[in-house]
């Protein structure tokens, strides 16, 4: 997977880490990928709601020990 963009948001809590992605993918061209990295368990569930309120494709979540990964596709 071709990652074009990453940000890391360990030791934010919600709603920071999908902020930062919000401003992140509108730097961003469509089909563009973007990989956060997050310590907030509520991640898991805030970045499907946002992939859905947004139309940005969740191409990818997982759990790596205390931390959670999301890829986004830019719409």
């Amino acid at each position: 997977m071709q990652i074009d963009q990453e940000i890391d948001t360990r030791g934010m809590n919600c709603p920071l880490p999908i902020l930062k992605a919000k401003k992140a993918l509108s730097g961003m061209e469509s089909g563009q990928l973007l990989k956060v990295v997050a310590t907030d368990t509520g991640s898991l569930r805030d970045f499907q709601a946002f992939a859905k309120q947004t139309g940005n494709e969740l191409v990818h979540q997982e759990t790596v020990g205390d931390e959670f990964i999301h890829v986004l596709r830019r719409r």
